[in-house]
């Protein structure tokens, strides 16, 4: 608790780093309470709960704040749970128990683009203060901590006359390949509070979001006509004051949307030109910019063909001294055949295409080689063939000359629980990657996915033991399934400058970068491809947006921030 200290003891303030609770039963002047959420810090969201008469408190201070669009849910922790979320094998609960684990709370905060808070606040509060609880999840055979939810006690925090509790804050890694970590932590925090004595437990939630509200009704939660209040800034805009129709800005993809935020909070004037294929058109001062996610007007035709056709990258970037594998053009004949013979295993591609789409890796069997040669030439008629490289698949964006962010993509992967089938994790995991990309991210039920799954010696409709894990297809892209891991701070310095050198030969000023390499710790790699349309959502909490739009519109720079690496010579 947080109070001025002149103020009436019974003015009751919770910061959590990311924000403060300001509780309004504690306060009896309406002026009072709305002097504490002037208070508000900068990048922070603070938010008033339980006021009395709220729609009358925002009614008489427009200007300032806002009805939040949220409902609030209140379970009866005095009657059993109407549904009890189950264990879950290879992942256990726990309290807070070191900086680290704030710090991981945190990492997760924001790879779910929620607000990030203050760790060392956190790791006092959850060590010196009785009424907060952190719980983490965890990642039994890693020990990594892939979910979170925050309690307030409101009897030890106020003697609440309600006897009661609420859970905030519910966050699990959008990378977790275990369906069920949400509920499990709900639970845990339930019962935490059942064994304390509390009444009841409140929680907050976004009127849209769907998945966790039909995992709190099944629970028994019930909404009650709690309404909160919220200060009108700029990281809360998009809830009070969309800068265009916010249907218009609800169809864009992420790869669009997040260029539209950061450009709204600019002051950067947004139209959606078509929503559909992620066109806008930005304007500021006496300069106009239309672009498609991250490509705009300052990528060059020239550029951007490089790009189109993998065989001219190659050819770009090996001129340029940077490695590439060895590959061949398809001909459709005995050369491919010979080339298989003599390098063992290779990946057939569309040499024009994106997105993973006619992809075929780790080809070792002439009649496999025929097979993904058709399935490459149904999406482009000139088809490359390249040695396969074991390694990590490693994507480097660099904008306007510097690094902003790099991460390692790695294929769906499903964990056995014992009970369900392959295709039920599968489909389970597909609907975890739409829900955590907003769609852009499924895995498919095709023939690629089949052959793997049975090149692995399981059927789909085979039973996977608890815990066992299995890769369902051999790519990481992620719009079929594929997850991130943010190496950025991990990147060696010599990746780091073959990825800028190699935009500097393509001459692209925006670009993704992918690699193959043995570690990202290490100098070691081989030269894929060169996106021209990087997906900059992907990399959040990586400032990729504002380099973008820094790019597009240096006027409206904040100070730098970038991280460009020193010049480091590849070893000879």
């Amino acid at each position: 608790m947080t109070p001025d200290e002149d103020a009436d003891p019974r003015e009751v303030i919770q910061d959590l780093g990311w924000g403060r609770l300001v509780f309004g039963q504690t306060f009896d002047d309406p002026g009072e309470l709305g002097d504490a959420l002037r208070a508000e810090a900068s990048g922070r969201r603070d938010i008033g709960m339980y006021l009395d008469a709220p729609h009358v408190f925002v009614a008489l201070n427009p200007q300032d704040f806002f009805i939040d669009p949220s409902f609030t849910y209140r379970l009866d922790l005095t009657v059993p749970l109407a549904y009890r979320p189950e264990d879950l094998p290879g992942v256990s609960v726990r309290r807070v128990e070191s900086m680290a684990d704030c710090a991981a709370i945190n990492e997760i905060y924001l790879q779910c683009r929620m607000v990030p808070a203050d760790v060392d606040l956190m790791w006092h509060n959850s060590q010196s203060e009785q009424h907060m609880i952190y719980l983490v999840a965890v990642d039994d055979a890693t020990g990594a901590v892939v979910g979170t939810v925050t309690g307030i006690d409101h009897a030890q925090l106020f003697d609440d006359p309600d006897n009661g509790s609420s859970l905030w804050c519910l966050a699990v890694s959008p990378t977790l390949c275990r369906p069920g970590a949400g509920g499990l932590l709900v639970r845990s925090l339930v019962e935490e509070f059942i064994a304390r004595g509390r009444a009841q437990m409140d929680l907050s939630v976004l009127h849209d979001n769907a998945g966790a509200i039909a995992l709190y009704e099944r629970m028994g939660f019930e909404r009650v006509p709690e309404l909160g209040v919220k200060r009108k800034n700029a990281i809360n805009e998009r809830l009070f004051a969309p800068a265009q129709p916010e249907e218009d800005l609800a169809q864009l993809n992420p790869y669009a949307r997040i260029i539209a935020d950061e450009a709204i909070l600019r002051g950067i004037a947004v139209k959606v030109l078509d929503a559909q294929a992620g066109y806008l058109q930005l304007t500021h001062g006496g300069t106009t910019v239309t672009t498609r996610e991250s490509l705009s007007e300052l990528t060059n035709a020239v550029a951007m063909s490089r790009c189109d056709d993998k065989r001219i990258a190659r050819k770009v970037v090996s001129e340029a001294g940077i490695v590439v594998p060895e590959g061949i053009t398809a001909t459709f004949g005995d050369d491919d055949h010979r080339f298989l013979a003599r390098v063992g295993s290779v990946v057939v591609k569309p040499a024009r295409g994106e997105q993973g789409a006619g992809i075929t890796v780790g080809v070792t069997r002439h009649d496999d080689l025929d097979r993904a040669l058709e399935l490459a030439n149904k999406h482009c008629p000139d088809v490359l063939i390249e040695e396969r490289c074991e390694g990590e698949d490693l994507r480097v964006v660099v904008i306007n000359g510097k690094v902003i962010a790099a991460a390692v993509r790695r294929p769906p992967e499903i964990i056995g629980s014992g009970k369900h089938t392959v295709a039920q994790l599968i489909e389970a995991q597909s609907r975890r990657r739409a829900s955590a990309t907003q769609g852009e991210s499924t895995i498919p039920m095709d023939s690629v996915t089949k052959d793997t799954v049975a090149d692995a010696g399981w059927a789909m409709d085979d039973v996977l033991p608890a815990n066992e894990h299995l890769v369902v297809r051999r790519t990481a892209n992620l719009h079929t399934g594929g997850t991130i891991v943010d190496v950025t701070d991990d990147l060696n310095p010599t990746l780091a400058k073959v990825a800028v050198d190699a935009a500097d030969a393509i001459g692209i000023p925006v670009t993704g970068i992918d690699l193959i390499v043995p570690s990202v710790r290490e100098d070691k790699y081989v030269f894929i491809e060169a996106n021209e349309r990087p997906g900059l959502a992907n990399h959040e909490p990586r400032p990729t947006a504002q380099a973008f739009v820094d790019l597009l519109f240096p006027r409206t720079a904040a100070t730098p921030w970038a991280w460009h690496p020193d010049p480091v010579e590849p070893p000879q």
